[in-house]
This record gives structure tokens, C-alpha cells and sequence, in this order.
């Protein structure tokens, strides 16, 4: 069994077996016995005691096609079998992971119970469970080695741009529902972890490369090497690119967004969810055609394609060095680099283009048999990032080229349409005639896409970031943040765990998207928690109680609890019931807290010192907007995993969450200030997030079976359900934005069908639902996609010859609103293992 992995138990040497099954590790029995902890995917992890030293041991493993003998950390932050894990949690093996057919692993992980990925373009994806999805995953974190990928400025997890190549991956914990009482800030609706592989462990040289459609390229590098007994090395190296997935929905934007908008169609012009440049004009009361006076008019616009020209591929490189040192046989210290880029398309208050967008993480860490300590620096940058919106609409108010006097294109073409309606009124044409007339005579004067002054302004406006003039994105922000933990190990039934973290944010944009103007905001977070967990009734019993205090700049302090109870039952405790109830806590996004970002017609601001007062848009009523504070949450689940028989595993639970001070958009009219203007005229239209003053609710269950038929047909599948409770929603127009399917499900099959075929299927389906970001709010019709993936190894060899895709049907795959349609990509690919 070739990649078996061994350990001397209670310290960090180990190493795995040749494509022979072959292994030596070096270590004195001076201190009597040595117990080896020995463990490989599909199998039953076993421990074998030596006494003295033995060139011919022989370990035989038992198979265990359910895997429900599988190790986690992640949901108590200390080692525990699955099936006793206290919350759901899911655990995704190497083996698994590398036969996922998308591009983005973490893309993959749509196929997994209660887990819902949205994609705004191939390599840009967010993560959430149990509801309130957004393309910026904010209410769920993601950690790489227990280190936060996510990019300091945005707040964002840019899917896996910063995360870790899928040859170094060793599993991936995902975490359902809060978990604040151990991780902090915005652990709200869940966490996923992706563990790397151990040098020590996992040595030599792996190389994939895949190839398909889209022009497709991905290819990825990993080698491990021990120096000696006590020095190990690692470097793993990613590249990928293809023609990226761009937005084409051309129905009319949502008056949520555009208040004033025209319906689709219409001969007035009309502002398009994925057109950009379709400014804006309302026909002054002096106009002499009555018919037309206070309507709005709009200009064609641009297609994000037309915008994104050549800068149409998605890339992503990746590498990643680290070394670590055995200070003791009990003492690991690691250090290492992280250097990501990638360009990809991202959606919120806006499209954007994030070119050359990335992260450089420099991270560290000691850590003991019960004990680490971590820290790490990453800083993040804009690159060459520009806002479509932006960049449309300064094209259309530049300056043309031929005009000495500096008539703008926008300029020229409102005074052509309302000229020429004018005349087609006088010759005796009806309003929707004239319309059409006026309409066919000003488009042809908006900007030719196709000409070399397009292309000279259009570069221009992207590469200039000056505020009010430029579309580029340029920031460029520090996280800093450290944590420790102690497990006090009280005996063989009693455990207290207790830890301490903190974060300092230095935010940085020069002014074209923070309020930074007198140089970089800084902001921090510190906290503390403990965990204690005893065992009972002959160790069928755990219970467990958490608690964690967290302190902010701008916040008062939260406190995060979490109790949890699990009883297994059955003869071999193959059945664990569990029960749980949390609180957790969302901290704001920086963006929240300091943007300052002018769209025209409307100024986006962040709040977080003495609130507004201002005006209502609606009925010019005077309104007051408190400042920022934490969103809340209060959880309740009960859950059941086991194995019902050798073959069939279930695990099924359900959830019941309750939000308060739920953070959420609001526009008034008022001064930039704060202060209240002396009347709405005289005032602008601002932006700001609060809470809202309302509880919301929301339920759901998932249920999941695995059936292991024989080697050759492993049969999975999971349903899962979402609900918001609206029954007591007091405002009508209260918005949340759940984005979320109420109904989901995938059935899938893997196997080896001999001994070196492999095979993996899945088809996901999920309902169509209301997705809403302050970019575009509307519709979306149910979506599916069929992904297969099959692979032929040569042991001998360390080869392995691969062919898959994802939405191999070509189905309906829209998953964000204002977003793409995600495609079929094929493939085919090799790799090769070295040991």
C-alpha cells in the first residue's frame, strides 16, 4: 500500500510507505516501547507497539469503506473521530479531493450535504452553509494550517486564489453552523480548513498537468524532502489559466438597485444588470415636448465582454515554500511563504475585475504535543483591479476626442436624442414613434468599441486610479494576527483547552476606496477562549462547554458560548447522537466600517462612529441611523451519524438559527458628515450599513447516506434544506438576502472498477431563488450541474492518467444573479508520483 501513513506516537516523526509499502523511521527505545500510529485513507487506522527495534514488521490494515473511522480537529480544535465530532462537520480526504472535477476545488464542494458554492466567474467563488450566501463569504472563514487566507482590503475569499494547489492538500474540515466559541469574529455560519501535507510525512516529487476546453491549462508541482532526521522541506507551485466565464444578463436591473429604471425593451434606453455605461439622464421640466419631461433616459452602454477585452482569461499562480525543524521529537517549528496572484472576476457593489489581484502571507508556527503557537503577516494587493461600472460610465462622460469645446459622449448623445424626438414630434409622430426615431439617431454615436480611440481611453480609465476620474482599484492592506492554545489534559475523561488571539488590521487605498486620505486606518480585534469536555457513562457520554470573549476598536466585547452533548450508542458506538447551542457573532467587513467610495449617484460610506440623520428617500421624512455594532447569532441543532450496518453510513441533522442587529444596506439622503441637511434638496443620496431592527429566522435540515456496495461502486447521496422565516417581518421592503436554494440535493458514485480504473460521478440540482447584492437583485431559475472525473494508474510508474469535466451537459449553471453562466469544461491530464 503505497502512501500509508506512520507515526511514533506522541511525537512529529513519521513518514509514509513506498509504492511497495515499504518505510523506515529512526528512533531510540531507550525509553521503552515505541507504538506505532498507523493510518490510510479507506482503511482502519490501527497502533502497533515495538519493543525493540524491527526491519520485518508486517502491519495489515482492515478496509473501511464507510471511513467513519476518520480523524478531525477542526470542530473542537483537538483530535476526535468523526462520528463524535459535538457539530456537523464534513471531512474531505486527499484521495477525494484530487478526483473533484472543477477547476476550483473548493467548487467541488458543492456536492457535499449543506453546502452551498456560488461562482461569479471560473476561479472566484464563496463558501457558505445554512444560508445568507454573497460573493464575499463573509459570514464563514477559511483557514489554511488554521492561518485566515482572507485578502485584508476586501474582506473576501477569493474561492481557493489563496488557498493551497490540490497536491498539497491533505483534507479539508468544513464546519456547519457558528462557531465564534472557538474561532472568533465571523466563524457565523461556519469554517473551512484545509490541512497541507507534512514534509516529513509525505515526501517526494508529484506533478499534474491537465488540459481541455475554454483553453484550459493547470499545472501543479509538489516536492518534499527530509534533510536528515530533524530538517524537512517543502515547495509546491501552481499555475492555471482559460478563458474565464463573463456575465451576458441583459434584463432590465431591479428598481431595488435603480430606482428609476426603465422596463427592458424600452426605446427611453433602459439600464442592463450586465451593461456598463448606460448613464443616466432625467428630461428637465423646461423641455418643450411635454411628453418627455421628467422621464429618464439611458444610454446603450458597453457588454462586460466589450469592457474586459483581452483581459478575458482567468489565471491563477501559486507558490508556496516552507521548512520545518524538529526542535524535539515533540517540537515541530514550521515557517513559510505564501505567494498567490490570480485574476478572476468578483460581484458586490459592483463588478470587478480583479487583474493581478493576490496576497503574500508570510506564516509561522511551534507547536507541541498539546500546545502551538502561531503567527502570520499578509499583506494583499489590487494589482491592476478595475470596477466595470466605473469604467463604463467614464467612457461615456470623457471628453470626445474631435470635440474642441469637450462635449462628452454622454453629452452628445442626450442632446442628439432629445432634439431629434423633438423634431419627429413636430412632423406629426406619435410619443413611441418618436422614441424609437430619437433612439435610432443617438446610439450610433455613442463610442465605437471596435475603434483605436475606445481601446486608448478605455486602458486609460482602467490604469488611473484618481477618485471621480479613474476605474482602477489599487488597495493594499495588512493583516497581522497571532493566536496560542494549551491543552491542560486533566486525565483519561477530562480535557481543558485554552487559547488567545489577536488581529490587527492596517487598511490602505489611497483614497479611491477607503476614507484613508491622512494615511492607513487601523483597527484590531483580541480575544480568549476555553474549552472544557468530559466523558461519562464508560466514555459514551461527552460533554463539552466553550466560551470565548472577544474585545474591538470599534465594537463593544462579545461573548460566544457553545454547549454540546454526544452520546454514542451500539456495541462498537457506531451510533452518536448529538445536540448543540451556540452564540456567535459577525464583525463588520472594514469595508463596512471605513468605505468611501462615490458612484455618482449614490456615496457609499462606512459607519462606525456617530451615525446619520438625514432624510427618508421614500417619503422625505427625517430618519436617524445608528452606527454599526455586531451582528448576532443564536443557534440550536440535533444531529445523528453512524453506521446503520458495515456498508451504510447516515448522518442527518437540523438546525434552527436566530439573528439579531442583522447588519444590511440603507440609502437616505443626508450629509457625508453625518449631519442632517438643511432640506432633502440640499443633500446627496448616501449608502451606509446598519442593523436592522428585526429578528430574523431561519431552519433547515440535511440528510445524508453513503452506501459502500464493493470497491467498485461506493453510492452517495444528500438533500438539504433551507428556509427564512419571514411571519414576523415587520418591514415589507427588509431585505436580507438569504441567497440560498430551499431545496438541494446530489447523488453520485465513485469506485476502482479494477485495480487501477478509478471513477468519480456526481449530479447536483438546486432550486432557483431570489439573489440579491447591492450590484443586482433578481431571480434565479433552478440550476444543475453533472460533473464525472476517470483515471488510470500504472504503480509501477507513479503515473496516472486523468479525464474529467464539470456541468458536463452543459445545463443551466447560473448561481449568482448578475453572474455567469458556468459552463462544461473537459479535460484530460497526468500525474506523476515520485517517492
Amino acid at each position: 500500500m503505497p502512501g500509508a501513513t506512520i507515526f511514533i506516537r506522541g511525537t512529529f516523526i513519521g513518514t509514509s510507505t513506498n509504492r511497495e509499502g515499504k518505510f523506515l523511521l529512526r528512533t531510540e527505545f531507550n525509553q521503552g516501547p515505541v507504538v506505532l500510529s498507523v493510518s490510510f485513507v479507506g482503511y482502519e487506522s490501527r497502533e502497533v507497539t515495538l519493543s525493540q527495534p524491527d526491519n520485518a514488521v508486517i502491519i495489515q490494515l482492515k478496509i473501511d469503506p464507510t471511513q467513519t473511522n476518520e480523524v478531525i480537529a477542526s470542530a473542537s480544535r483537538v483530535e476526535e473521530g468523526i462520528l463524535q465530532a459535538p457539530v456537523t462537520v464534513e471531512k474531505i480526504t486527499s484521495q477525494q479531493i484530487l478526483r473533484l472535477p472543477p477547476p476550483d476545488v473548493q467548487v467541488g464542494l458543492n456536492q457535499f450535504k449543506g453546502i452551498d458554492v456560488n461562482s461569479t466567474s471560473m476561479l472566484m467563488n464563496s463558501l457558505s452553509t445554512r444560508g445568507f450566501n454573497s460573493a464575499k463569504s463573509e459570514r464563514l472563514i477559511q483557514l489554511t494550517d488554521y492561518f485566515d487566507t482572507q485578502s485584508p482590503s476586501l474582506n473576501i475569499n477569493a474561492g481557493n486564489l489563496t488557498g493551497l494547489p490540490e497536491l498539497d492538500i491533505e483534507s479539508i474540515e468544513i464546519i456547519h453552523g457558528p462557531a465564534s466559541a472557538l474561532y472568533g469574529a465571523n466563524a457565523f455560519n461556519g469554517v473551512l480548513l484545509q490541512n497541507s501535507k507534512d514534509p516529513f510525512v509525505s515526501e517526494g516529487l508529484s506533478l499534474r498537468v491537465r488540459g481541455g476546453e475554454r483553453s484550459f491549462f493547470d499545472g501543479q508541482v509538489r516536492y518534499a524532502k527530509k534533510l536528515g532526521d530533524k530538517l524537512a522541506f517543502k515547495i509546491t507551485g501552481a499555475y492555471l489559466t482559460a478563458n474565464d466565464w463573463l456575465a451576458s444578463n441583459y434584463a432590465a436591473t431591479s428598481t431595488q438597485v435603480q430606482q428609476n429604471n426603465n422596463a427592458q425593451g424600452s426605446t427611453l434606453g433602459y439600464e442592463a444588470v450586465n451593461r456598463y455605461g448606460d448613464v443616466a439622464y432625467v428630461v428637465p421640466a423646461t423641455y418643450p415636448v411635454a411628453d418627455l419631461r421628467g422621464k429618464t433616459l439611458f444610454m446603450p452602454g458597453f457588454e462586460e465582454k466589450i469592457l474586459v477585452g483581452d483581459d478575458d482569461k482567468a489565471k491563477s499562480l501559486k507558490v508556496h515554500p516552507s521548512l520545518s525543524y524538529l526542535l524535539t521529537s515533540t517540537v515541530k517549528a514550521t515557517v513559510g511563504v505564501n505567494y498567490n496572484r490570480g485574476t478572476a472576476s468578483y460581484q458586490s457593489t459592483s463588478r470587478y475585475r480583479l487583474n493581478d489581484f493576490g496576497t503574500n502571507q508570510y506564516h509561522g508556527e511551534v507547536k507541541g504535543e498539546r500546545w502551538f503557537v502561531r503567527g502570520q503577516s499578509v499583506q494583499d494587493f489590487g494589482g491592476a483591479t478595475y470596477d466595470l461600472s466605473f469604467l463604463g460610465a467614464f467612457l461615456q462622460n470623457s471628453p470626445i476626442a474631435t470635440s474642441g469645446a469637450g462635449t462628452t459622449y454622454a453629452q452628445r448623445y442626450f442632446g442628439t436624442y432629445l432634439s431629434t424626438y423633438a423634431g419627429a414630434r413636430q412632423s406629426g409622430q406619435s410619443a413611441a414613434q418618436a422614441q424609437a426615431t430619437a433612439q435610432a439617431a443617438a446610439t450610433p454615436l455613442q463610442l465605437d468599441p471596435n475603434s483605436a480611440e475606445f481601446r486608448n481611453l478605455r486602458n486609460q480609465i482602467a490604469q488611473d486610479a484618481t477618485a471621480g476620474r479613474g476605474a482602477r482599484i489599487n488597495p493594499s492592506s495588512l493583516l497581522n494576527e497571532g493566536n496560542a492554545q494549551y491543552n491542560l489534559n486533566l486525565g483519561e475523561t477530562s480535557d481543558l483547552i485554552v487559547g488567545a488571539a489577536y488581529r490587527k488590521f492596517r487598511i490602505g487605498s489611497q483614497g479611491n476606496l477607503y476614507s484613508d486620505v491622512d494615511g492607513r486606518i487601523q483597527n484590531h480585534e483580541v480575544g480568549g477562549y476555553a474549552q472544557f469536555t468530559k466523558k461519562l457513562l464508560e466514555e459514551r457520554l461527552k460533554l463539552a462547554l466553550a466560551g470565548r470573549l472577544d474585545a474591538f476598536k470599534n465594537f463593544d466585547p462579545a461573548f460566544s458560548p457553545r454547549a454540546s452533548a454526544v452520546y454514542s450508542a451500539g456495541s462498537k458506538r457506531q451510533h452518536n447522537f448529538r445536540a448543540s447551542y451556540g452564540r456567535a457573532f459577525r464583525s463588520p467587513t472594514q469595508l463596512d466600517q471605513y468605505i468611501r467610495l462615490d458612484l455618482g449617484p449614490v456615496l457609499l460610506l462606512g459607519n462606525v462612529d456617530n451615525g446619520f440623520q438625514g432624510y427618508s428617500l421614500t417619503n422625505g421624512q427625517a430618519v436617524n441611523v445608528a452606527a454599526l455594532e455586531l451582528e448576532r447569532l443564536s443557534s440550536y441543532e440535533v444531529g445523528y451519524k453512524g453506521a446503520l450496518s458495515e456498508k451504510l453510513v447516515l448522518d442527518v441533522n437540523y438546525y434552527r438559527n436566530y439573528y439579531n442587529d442583522f447588519i444590511g444596506a440603507q440609502r437616505f439622503i443626508g450629509n457625508a458628515d453625518g449631519s442632517r441637511p438643511a432640506t432633502p434638496a440640499t443633500g446627496r443620496v448616501l449608502q451606509v450599513w446598519t442593523n436592522a431592527n428585526q429578528e430574523v429566522r431561519t431552519q433547515g435540515a440535511a440528510v445524508g447516506l453513503t452506501y459502500a456496495f464493493a470497491p467498485f461502486l461506493n453510492l452517495a447521496a444528500n438533500y438539504s434544506l433551507n428556509v427564512q422565516d419571514r411571519s414576523d417581518v415587520q418591514d415589507a421592503e427588509f431585505q436580507t438576502y438569504f441567497n440560498t436554494p430551499k431545496h438541494k440535493y446530489n447523488v453520485g458514485a465513485t469506485g476502482t472498477v479494477v485495480s487501477h480504473l478509478s471513477y468519480a460521478l456526481n449530479y447536483r440540482w438546486a432550486q432557483g431563488h431570489e439573489y440579491g447584492l447591492p450590484f443586482a437583485v433578481g431571480q434565479l431559475s433552478d440550476y444543475s450541474s453533472l460533473d464525472a472525473y476517470l483515471g488510470y494508474s500504472f504503480p509501477k510508474m507513479g503515473l496516472t492518467l486523468q479525464g474529467g469535466g464539470s456541468n458536463l451537459l452543459n445545463s443551466n449553471n447560473i448561481q449568482v444573479y448578475g453572474g455567469p453562466q458556468i459552463g462544461r469544461l473537459a479535460y484530460v491530464g497526468v500525474q506523476l508520483d515520485i517517492k
